[in-house]
């Protein structure tokens, strides 16, 4: 009799906090709230237990009721659930974080979150504005912060109870070895753009080292050019097993060790990158080997403005 294959119910062990990441994640930057709230229940139905949300979002709210439809339906338990929220760099003032996430938990109407990500390691002038420039349309940066400042305040967020782990988000290796050497707690979860054409197999060997857990986004290049899903050797492998070349590629993530968040707004699609099942060790090994395109999509790590960077085919 055939055993089911259980990769897409994959949970990861947070060695620095409490409880385990669902290797499957549902993105929720959906900037329509109505969009927002239908894609989440969407992805809840299907069976995703891990959602990515953001402050910058500004659809926390909309994400909450999606989560609390479930509760209240009885087909969402919140121990089983795992959500992940993220202090946005206006934020980064350590005096601003305490009531930053507070806020973030009242939109999305839990008791705790599981883990908190500064989104990105750069602090923009803290205050309302999400994205303060100056007269010539240069990012205004706030030096008077440092990384390690904003992350103490995180540490103390985890002491207060109500946030189970933290992390850093859209951080480089060199800048990651900096926060683990200094930190009293180390972070639970690294979030990467992170996809067959760009593995970050160095940043990923460090966090395995350091029992940190990779969170890819863009786990399938952004619908970008060139195109990680259209990839040849990929579209092969699909075809010998099955799947669609999504679901390879977001298998391969898994079974590497990382986690992976997408993101849909159409039902058939959120469902189908939840389908994934176990790849044979050869294709493993074949995408690893013969797939040389290496590219960066998304420019966050070297400004701290999220976006992705159009190419040409």
């Amino acid at each position: 009799m055939a055993t089911a294959d259980t990769l897409r119910y994959t949970r990861i062990d947070l060695a620095h906090g409490s409880g385990r990441l669902p290797a499957v994640g549902f993105g929720t930057l959906i900037p329509d709230p109505v969009a927002a709230r239908l894609a989440t229940t969407t992805a809840l139905d299907v069976g995703f237990r891990h959602l990515d949300c953001a402050e910058r979002y500004r659809n926390e709210a909309a994400v909450g009721e999606a989560i609390q439809d479930g509760f209240k339906a009885g087909t969402l338990q919140r121990e089983d659930l795992f959500v992940t929220t993220k202090l946005w760099n206006s934020n980064h003032r350590p005096e601003r974080v305490k009531a930053a996430f507070d806020a973030s938990r009242r939109r999305l109407q839990l008791d705790y979150v599981d883990c908190y990500l500064i989104h990105t390691p750069f602090a923009f002038r803290p205050g309302d504005e999400q994205d303060p420039r100056d007269a010539h349309g240069r990012v205004i940066y706030d030096e008077g912060v440092t990384l390690l400042d904003t992350w103490r305040a995180l540490e103390h967020l985890v002491d207060d109870g109500h946030c189970r782990s933290i992390g850093v988000s859209d951080i480089t290796l060199e800048k990651l070895r900096e926060i683990v050497a200094a930190a009293r707690i180390k972070p639970a979860v690294v979030q990467v753009e992170s996809h067959p054409y760009l593995p970050e197999w160095d940043l990923l060997e460090f966090c395995q080292e350091q029992g940190i857990v990779l969170l890819a986004f863009a786990a399938l290049g952004h619908a970008m050019e060139p195109s990680v899903v259209n990839d040849p050797i990929i579209s092969a492998i699909a075809q010998r097993v099955h799947k669609t070349p999504a679901q390879v590629a977001l298998a391969w993530a898994v079974q590497r060790g990382t986690a992976f968040l997408t993101t849909s707004t159409k039902p058939q699609r959120i469902q189908e990158n939840f389908d994934i099942s176990t790849l044979p060790e050869d294709a493993m090994r074949e995408i690893r080997q013969r797939i040389t395109t290496n590219v960066r999509f998304n420019a966050v790590v070297e400004t701290g403005v999220p976006g992705f960077i159009p190419r040409a085919r």
